[in-house]
């Protein structure tokens, strides 16, 4: 399956970046790239796109507001410079966010995740589990049941509802997040937590039950305050 992009980034530099991670994921597909929303704009009214790469912030239209105007926006991936944007009121569902400057490992992980969301079908629900080495064993892991994961220098501690212990294994945040669902967000430099195990959010933190708490860090406040607004209902 292709996924035909539009590509959105008033700096050029970072357009070209932008483009060239583009051509090195087989099932993306360039289908234009743009200095300004008002230029994407004027594509989109003859031509349609599976996903936009969009920066948030250009000087003719902001890219949160232009993807607001659309009537039926495709999926988006926003990117941004800043780790602290406002995103009050803003109810967009964003599939990923990428904060400047994002390698291509980070731009792999957007890429995918705008693959599950365009072909669920595709996907063996069924298959629920993951493989984790731990002292000299290899358990089998249900995905859905991981409540967070804790990060420990080299090591992570994968915290499960069906276990009073998390098991203790020697890998890299980046490298489990790339295999976790859309359900799970990394929420701080230190935790990824199951979005579907949250039960309170105060102030900084998230709350999964009266012993357990885990606090946002600065730089995913943006991406988890705009998965907030996606599911707020309220004024």
């Amino acid at each position: 399956m292709n996924i035909r992009c539009l590509a959105i980034d008033d700096e050029p530099l970072a357009l070209q970046q932008l483009v060239a991670y583009i051509s090195k994921v087989p099932f993306l597909e360039l289908a234009a790239q743009c200095q300004s929303a008002t230029e994407a704009r004027r594509f989109l009214e003859h031509d349609t796109v599976d996903a936009i790469f969009c920066d948030i912030n250009m000087p003719d239209l902001n890219g949160m507001d232009f993807v607001k105007s659309l009537t039926a926006p495709p999926l988006v991936v926003f990117t941004t410079a800043y780790s602290e944007y406002a995103v009050e009121g803003f109810r967009v569902n964003a599939v990923d966010y990428l904060l400047k400057p994002f390698g291509l490992q980070d731009f792999m992980r957007a890429a995918n995740r705008l693959r599950d969301r365009l072909a669920p079908q595709q996907q063996d629900t069924s298959d629920d589990t993951l493989f984790l080495k731990t002292d000299y064993r290899i358990v089998k892991v249900s995905i859905s049941a991981i409540r967070y994961i804790e990060g420990m220098s080299e090591y992570l501690k994968v915290w499960l509802d069906t276990e009073p212990k998390p098991i203790i294994t020697l890998l890299a945040m980046k490298k489990i997040e790339e295999r976790l669902p859309d359900c799970f967000m990394r929420i701080h430099r230190s935790y990824i937590v199951n979005l579907t195990k949250i039960q309170e959010v105060n102030k900084n933190r998230v709350i999964l039950d009266a012993d357990t708490s885990l606090p946002i860090g600065d730089l995913y406040k943006e991406a988890f305050q705009t998965y907030l607004d996606s599911k707020f209902l309220g004024k």
